[in-house]
């Protein structure tokens, strides 16, 4: 079994400008591709959501489950939730039915598929969080676009995003983004933004897991 590092690190006070962080693994989407819920796939030892949730309690404040109503019986206890509201369509429902919640605080959104993503890397991107801009978000070093699923969405950034969804039909998050005004940030491990979105790609993630515990 692949271990990783979960010892919580003491927590920043946020400063003047900065907000509160809480953490948010979106899990209420569909998995066609992988066949399965890609929240339940097992990487690690454990369902990844509750692995992402995990890592995300050693750097945020608090953190939560995005996920849809019909999934609330199988959460385990002891995992904190927030049911999309379905009011958006995308990943923007899980974000922003987030937000609707708890309005005065930022939130670190990781996407349930990121079977790499390690704590190294979120200590990393907090680090360079910029409070004054919308959003920090990791960026994806073959596009050179923001990964709005491993991304630190400032409040009013989220409050911004909820105007554009009402005056726009695009409802893309890294559209929105790219067209507004945000702190990018190198992550020293591109591999920690790789999807696993199919079978193939559980079979990658498997074998280089398992490499990485042979080393």
């Amino acid at each position: 079994m692949h271990k990783t590092n979960l010892v919580k690190p003491e927590l920043k006070t946020p400063t003047k400008n900065q907000s509160k962080l809480f953490g948010l693994v979106l899990s209420g989407g569909a998995s066609t591709r992988m066949g399965k819920d890609k929240g339940l796939v097992d990487y690690h030892g454990l369902p990844q959501r509750e692995y992402l949730y995990q890592l995300l309690k050693g750097v945020c404040d608090d953190v939560f489950l995005s996920v849809q109503e019909k999934q609330l019986d199988e959460i385990l206890r002891g995992f904190k939730t927030i049911v999309d509201q379905d009011k958006f369509k995308g990943p923007f429902n899980g974000i922003l039915s987030a937000h609707e919640v708890y309005k005065d605080v930022a939130w670190l959104v990781l996407a349930c598929d990121l079977p790499f993503m390690n704590s190294d890397a979120l200590q990393h991107l907090i680090e360079q969080r910029n409070p004054e801009k919308y959003a920090t978000a990791f960026v994806n070093q073959e596009m050179g676009q923001p990964e709005p699923l491993a991304c630190i969405w400032e409040t009013n950034g989220l409050e911004k995003a909820s105007e554009f969804l009402k005056d726009s039909n695009n409802r893309s998050p890294k559209i929105f983004l790219m067209n507004t005004d945000i702190e990018l940030v190198q992550p020293k491990d591109g591999q920690v933004l790789f999807n696993a979105n199919s079978l193939s790609d559980y079979d990658f993630v498997k074998k280089k897991l398992e490499g990485q515990e042979r080393d």
